[in-house]
């Protein structure tokens, strides 16, 4: 599949097409001695760029495009044959044919929008010095039973995906998949998200034939010392690579960020033998009994994370071969995640001191046993009106007024919950959804406050924090002993 322009969500070839196929709807009406070569160059082109289409892989959008031309074809192959007298063999009339030409133009208009709507995600080319590698890796722990399964032997299995600065490529190196090592894994990954948000699976087809600016098995940079490290967590049901733009852009900037699929609870997690496990997360429709069931969910992911902090010092030791010996640093190592994710990265944090600064992006907290914990705390959050939601607030300056060291919560205006993934780039620009920031304008916005937030807490960065995270937002700094 070539990649889409930015702002139209449809590549050259489709743009082609759609050109084509109104230029066959409209030679009609043109002037007699522009109606025949009008529509046989316009005829040409919707043959080639269809043609063009079908080796690269025609989308659904284009589906009614090339419909509309369709229609078309039996009505001006006629008009191009002549009589003795040099009149076309056959022309509609016009009270037929305006509304014919009415109805073709809505249905190839339909292509253009719903391409606008639901694009192939072009990825922002990363700002940083370093050009981006990733790689996934699987892990199981053997300390911990895997609790969805029935099977005893049955041991907690992660898998991680690595963003992390690398040497440049040669031009032309093939770039990551979006959603999996494969089309397979792309297309399994993006039917079940489907499924889960109760869409038709063919809506985010294109999506699982993105691609991403980092490219598979790169060579880590050569610098010298290691990489701060950030870890990563999905939203309830969301997927490690939901937060690949921002995570390519930390990677670019001299991070390394460790996303981790969470078995049972991402929307699908296709492990190393082939086998997929499929998320297990279901509502029950009781208040009491839902809160139970993601307060275990929560801790589930909570130690997830613990565990892949403990297998990213292993491969900073060689313990576990690869590239990273002696490149991640996890004494400068941050958790993070959306949603759930985020309220699984307080968790850990409270557990675990070894992560060394937190980010919750929009989620509630779920830890059903609060207690202090010592590490710096952003959370990024759209705004949420308490009549909707009256305990998001409430739990939120709980657990921040339980923090010994500085936290801050900054509710970003006109962002909505998805707005901090990658959504924005390929979803519909509905406020509700998405927010109101663009396409890209949300991504820099997420991006501009964490990096700000990590540099400041992980690497020493000079300058006051809260004037930088002010210009994104209502900001709230938790000092110990209160808010301010």
């Amino acid at each position: 599949m070539t990649e889409s322009i930015p702002g139209l969500g449809m590549s050259l070839p489709e743009v082609v097409v759609v050109l084509g196929a109104v230029g066959l709807v409209l030679a009609r009406w043109l002037p007699p001695g522009a109606r025949r070569p009008t529509t046989v160059a316009a005829g040409a082109v919707v043959a080639a760029s269809t043609l063009v289409l079908v080796v690269v892989g025609v989308r659904w959008q284009l589906v009614p495009v090339l419909v509309g031309a369709a229609v078309m074809v039996p009505l001006a192959v006629p008009a191009l044959v002549r009589r003795r007298d040099g009149r076309p063999a056959w022309r509609a009339r016009w009270w037929l044919a305006l509304p014919g030409t009415v109805a073709c133009l809505v249905l190839i208009a339909t292509g253009p929008a719903a391409a606008w709507a639901l694009p192939v995600p072009v990825f922002p080319q990363p700002s940083g010095q370093f050009a981006v590698g990733t790689t996934v890796l699987q892990w199981t722990d053997p300390d911990r039973p895997e609790t969805a399964t029935p099977a005893p032997d049955d041991r907690r299995t992660v898998v991680v995906q690595l963003w992390y600065p690398a040497r440049p490529s040669a031009a032309g190196t093939e770039r990551a998949r979006y959603a999996g090592r494969t089309a397979h894994e792309s297309h399994v990954v993006f039917g079940a998200l489907a499924d889960y948000l109760g869409v038709p699976g063919f809506l985010l087809d294109g999506t699982a034939d993105a691609r991403t600016r980092s490219v598979p098995e790169a060579v880590v940079a050569d610098t010298d010392g290691r990489f701060p490290v950030v870890l990563f967590s999905p939203g309830l049901g969301g997927v490690r690579t939901q937060n690949t733009a921002w995570a390519e852009e930390l990677s670019s900037r001299g991070y390394i960020v460790v996303g981790v699929d969470h078995p049972y609870d991402s929307a699908a997690v296709v492990l190393a033998d082939g086998t997929t496990a499929r998320t297990l997360v279901a509502a029950a429709g009781d208040h009491a009994e839902d809160q139970r069931r993601v307060n275990g969910w929560t801790a589930v992911r909570a130690a997830d994370l613990s565990f892949v902090l403990t297998q990213v010092g292993r491969l900073d030791r060689g313990e576990i071969p690869g590239p990273f010996t002696d490149r991640l640093d996890t004494d400068r190592a941050a958790v993070t995640g959306h949603s759930v994710g985020g309220a699984a990265a307080l968790l850990a944090a409270r557990q675990d001191a070894r992560f060394a600064a937190v980010i919750d992006i929009d989620g509630a907290p779920h830890d059903p046993d609060p207690q202090p914990f010592h590490q710096p705390v952003l959370v990024l959050s759209h705004p949420v009106d308490p009549a909707v939601n009256p305990t998001y607030l409430p739990l939120l300056n709980q657990v921040l007024n339980l923090d010994t060291a500085i936290s801050y919560l900054l509710v970003v205006p006109g962002s909505a919950h998805l707005t901090f993934t990658d959504a924005p780039l390929f979803l519909p620009p509905v406020p509700s959804v998405v927010g109101t920031l663009g396409r890209t304008g949300a991504l820099r916005m997420t991006i501009a406050a964490t990096v700000a937030f990590l540099d400041a807490t992980l690497r020493g960065a000079p300058g006051d924090l809260a004037t930088r995270l002010k210009a994104h937002g209502e900001l709230t700094v938790y000092r110990p002993g209160g808010p301010r």
